[in-house]
């Protein structure tokens, strides 16, 4: 974000009533200095915060109990897994973040055994210390998903296999005391998943939602993607 939103923040008696942040990479949070502080100092503020895919893995002693406190949870290196796999949406809770969404199976690089806080570990809405957590986004993954290989590293983990029935949480919303909305997205790794209806339908309610914009009985409606769309604005690949 660079010194801007720090003299941003210095100066401004109050915050725009609808500003969020999104995050789809934090590699150098927790390695540039006052980055964690910063975070702190807007969520405190009444900042929705949301993260999806790479965003959602911190190490663990350098930003994963904030982690756990803005958004209920994150990606654990060798607790969570990274396996590309089918996930299928059947059913969804009441929530802002549902509206409009219906039954959807897509393929992504879903992480899955997320480092919850303590009790968030469900796939059912819960309330703990007062803050509202909810799995918008629940599936399960087959038994050769567990056995991997994942992407990296390749697994297996055994306490991974072990958990074969679970329903595991992919996308989760939080809502704190104070009145803060957080969502952690393990999907994202595919740009043309935006094509699908109903993934990015999700994704708009959600960001929607962490703005303290009201989202409609129907969701957020977005025009359809197409082919030669998603192909635009794209950054050049390098060499691997």
């Amino acid at each position: 974000f660079g010194d801007w939103m720090q003299k941003y923040l210095g100066r401004a008696k109050s915050l725009p009533d609808q500003m969020r942040v999104f995050c789809a990479s934090l590699t150098d949070l927790d390695t540039q200095v006052g980055r964690l502080q910063l975070f702190e100092k807007l969520i405190a503020r009444g900042v929705g915060f949301g993260c999806m895919h790479f965003g959602v893995e911190v190490p663990k002693d350098r930003g994963g109990a904030e982690f756990k406190r803005w958004i209920g949870g994150h990606y654990e290196h060798q607790w969570s897994c990274n396996p590309i796999w089918d996930a299928r949406f059947e059913s969804f809770p009441e929530h802002p973040i549902s509206r409009g969404v219906r039954p959807f199976e897509i393929r992504d690089e879903w992480y899955f055994n997320m480092r919850f806080q303590d009790g968030f570990d469900t796939a059912e809405p819960t309330q703990i210390d007062g803050v509202h957590f909810t799995p918008v986004l629940a599936a399960i993954p087959s038994e050769a998903t567990r056995n991997g290989p994942y992407v990296y590293p390749k697994g297996p983990y055994p306490h991974i296999q072990q958990a074969v029935g679970r329903k595991e949480s992919l996308l989760w919303a939080v809502e704190r005391p104070d009145g803060g909305k957080g969502f952690g997205f393990t999907g994202g790794h595919f740009h043309i998943n935006w094509q699908n209806d109903q993934f990015r339908r999700t994704i708009l309610n959600a960001l929607c939602w962490i703005a303290g914009v009201s989202v409609p009985d129907h969701g957020i409606d977005s025009d359809p993607v197409s082919d030669s769309e998603i192909m635009e604005n794209l950054d050049p690949k390098g060499k691997r």
